[in-house]
């Protein structure tokens, strides 16, 4: 039977069994009376396992297989539910997650679970399972560095690679990187002790993948592959330089076991699966399509949607050609502006309402529930609250409120910020919280919800909140702010100071926080996908944290402005109004040009000399064209020579050379085919 054409339906079924798995457990710690709950488990555990053993993935089938007889003598009451109990089994889901991201990214599934199942068997057969012996259920990568043979699967376009570092004369590592036990914040320890590699050589490969070290979806240990002209010793003694990483075993694999190793590994693969080179790696990113217009053909539609999968990178293609479509329809638009003949313009405007149409539906096919980032958070949450003893619960909200997708990829890191600094710094302690007349356990809301073109993402929770004179001494102290400005500052505002490079309020450093580091990150981060974040806080009651972020990065609206002979783009979600301002009005303070808008000082910027745009000077000018655009509560006045209009345009990114462009987030081309840049009006107010 031939089974390649269901691989596709095969892993996003499977993710849907492995999430279902991840959501029933964490409810089953919860209540661990509610047998319903087990039921649910063992049904998705049961058919993942049916789906492997006909997919012909044997090492998932038997895994999942192990889990199920946990599942069934919990369901039948033979084995009692315990923290030590479901920590081994969620250790099982997290193995079967990396086998079927292993077969999405064409390998064979396998992975060496022997310590797990063998955990597995001895909660079947009644064996108590001790806390410490449960957290010792940890592969490291290490183990899986053998003296003879590579411990990693390279693809072809790897293993050229490798050989032609061979033919230069350069070297070839696998590098076993081990982080300490009570290491938390693994991402960032990862992604240091890929900085120090990329400085030596070329990294080639990393096991997991670069995504799944990311997310933190491992143990403590992962394998980097590297291409270098480092001895193993320096290697070694440079990475071991990176904080909390404990151990650093180097193998270095010789031409000659390289060949050996990848010639068994290719007769393998296409001995088990002959379709094995065709299968397409990224067909794990798919999105399912809702047929909106089923239910007006259908009555029966009402109570079933039908959907199709279709693989973004062709959503990727359609909204690419649909941007080129709407970069002619300016130009069409500019044409029957200027020869202002009547069917011409009834026929472009004809075109611009169906491409208006068109545009809603290709952005709507685009957007992801942030659900998918969400998903993640309740275990992360619970595995925090075990570490720092503390008992805390994670209510999620509105978690089909939909992205776009280019938005969902970034917003994942600074939303696990936010969470690690709200169970760290704002989640008291129990017996704290029971002193304080509180419930002893926290609780930390994570709200989506539309409004207008934009998705508001709100964290919010019960815990200590800001302590306002902390934050302002610890400012003063890291010269943050002077000690004449602080006492200027409102609530808002000394809040915002958290968000600043190198600020933290904590006494000790831990893994979590407190390093001076996290939620600069977060700002940067938000601020670079067009959006905002606030903070509120009451002392004793609790922090909520907003994020404000556009529905999507590809197609905004815009006032175009003109600059002597050059033509800028400014974005409208920035704008408040336009305004002319005379001379008169224009006031100096601190050695700026400022004005008084509606009874607040604005300061003005000059986008002539910002840009360095050539044009003539006319002197004495009266009149002032202004753009009032703001960045949070703060305000700017742009100062342009003349406003052209608004418009819909189609965001160009200006590519890896011009990535450090001040003040300009990128490009567009006009309907007269002119190129406009687009200002960063967050990069130009202080």
């Amino acid at each position: 039977m031939e089974m390649s054409q269901y691989l596709e339906v095969f892993i996003e079924e499977s993710k849907e069994n492995l999430q279902t798995c991840n959501e029933q457990l964490l409810e089953l710690e919860k209540n661990p009376q509610n047998l319903s709950i087990v039921n649910e488990i063992f049904r998705a555990a049961h058919t993942l396992k049916g789906m492997s053993a006909t997919m012909g993935y044997e090492d998932l089938a038997n895994l999942t297989h192990k889990m199920e007889n946990v599942l069934d003598g919990i369901r039948n009451e033979k084995i009692h539910v315990s923290p030590e109990i479901l920590d081994v089994v969620f250790k099982s889901v997290d193995d079967l997650e990396e086998m079927v991201l292993s077969i999405s990214n064409g390998g064979d599934g396998k992975k060496d679970v022997t310590e797990v199942v063998t955990m597995l068997q001895a909660i079947e057969n009644g064996e108590t399972i001790p806390s410490s012996q449960t957290m010792a259920v940890q592969e490291t990568a290490a183990s899986a560095v053998e003296d003879n043979a590579s411990s990693i699967h390279y693809e072809a376009y790897e293993q050229t690679v490798i050989e032609q570092s061979f033919e230069q004369g350069m070297q070839c590592y696998e590098l076993a990187v081990s982080l300490r036990e009570d290491c938390l914040l693994k991402a960032a320890r990862v992604y240091m002790v890929f900085e120090v590699l990329e400085k030596i050589g070329e990294v080639i490969k990393s096991d997991p993948t670069v995504d799944r070290l990311e997310e933190e979806q491992f143990d403590q240990s992962f394998i980097v592959t590297i291409v270098t002209n480092d001895s193993p010793l320096d290697l070694e003694k440079k990475v071991m330089k990176v904080s909390e990483v404990q151990k650093v075993e180097v193998r270095e694999i010789t031409h000659e076991n390289f060949q050996s190793q990848n010639s068994v590994d290719t007769k393998a693969e296409e001995e088990q699966n002959p379709e094995s080179k065709t299968v397409n790696p990224s067909v794990n990113e798919e999105k399912s399509i809702k047929d909106s217009n089923s239910s007006k053909e259908s009555p029966k539609s009402s109570t079933s949607n039908k959907t199709i999968r279709v693989n973004i990178e062709r959503l990727d293609i359609l909204m690419n050609l649909f941007e080129e479509l709407v970069i002619d329809r300016g130009r069409l638009e500019q044409i029957s502006k200027d020869l202002d003949d009547p069917e011409l313009n009834e026929t472009v405007e004809r075109m611009t309402r169906i491409s208006g149409d068109l545009q809603t539906i290709i952005l709507n096919m685009r957007m992801v529930p942030v659900e998918t980032v969400f998903n993640r958070f309740p275990r992360m949450v619970r595995q925090l609250a075990r570490d720092l003893n503390k008992k805390i619960n994670i209510e999620i909200i509105g978690a089909e409120t939909e992205l776009d997708r280019t938005v969902i990829d970034e917003i994942g890191d600074p939303l696990v910020h936010l969470i690690r600094n709200a169970i760290d710094h704002g989640i008291e302690k129990p017996d704290i919280r029971i002193k304080n007349g509180k419930p002893e356990e926290g609780t930390v809301k994570l709200k989506a919800y539309h409004s207008g073109n934009h998705v508001f993402i709100e964290l919010e929770d019960d815990g200590a909140g800001i302590n306002t004179q902390r934050v302002l001494e610890k400012a003063i102290q890291k010269g943050i702010v002077s000690e004449e400005t602080a006492v200027t500052l409102t609530d808002r505002q000394i809040y915002e100071l958290i968000l600043a490079s190198g600020f933290s309020t904590a006494e000790q450093i831990s893994d979590i926080s407190g390093r001076g580091v996290g939620l600069d990150v977060v700002k940067a981060t938000i601020e670079s996908l067009g959006g905002s974040i606030t903070i509120d806080s009451t002392e004793g009651q609790g922090s909520l944290f907003s994020i404000q972020l556009p529905l999507t990065l590809s197609i905004i609206s815009v006032m175009l402005i003109e600059i002597g002979k050059e033509k800028y783009a400014i974005p409208l979600s920035s704008i408040i109004e336009t305004a002319i301002v005379k001379k008169d009005e224009i006031m100096n303070a601190h050695n700026q040009r400022v004005i008084d808008f509606r009874g607040k000082v604005v300061p003005l910027v000059f986008l002539e000399d910002v840009f360095d745009v050539p044009k003539e000077k006319i002197e004495d000018e009266e009149f002032y064209s202004t753009v009032i655009v703001r960045k949070g509560e703060k305000m700017a006045g742009l100062v342009v020579d003349s406003f052209i209009g608004q418009q819909e345009i189609v965001l160009k990114s200006l590519g890896n050379y011009l990535t450090e462009v001040f003040a300009i987030s990128g490009a567009t081309i006009l309907g007269d085919g002119q190129v406009a840049l687009i200002v960063d009006c967050n990069a130009l107010i202080k």
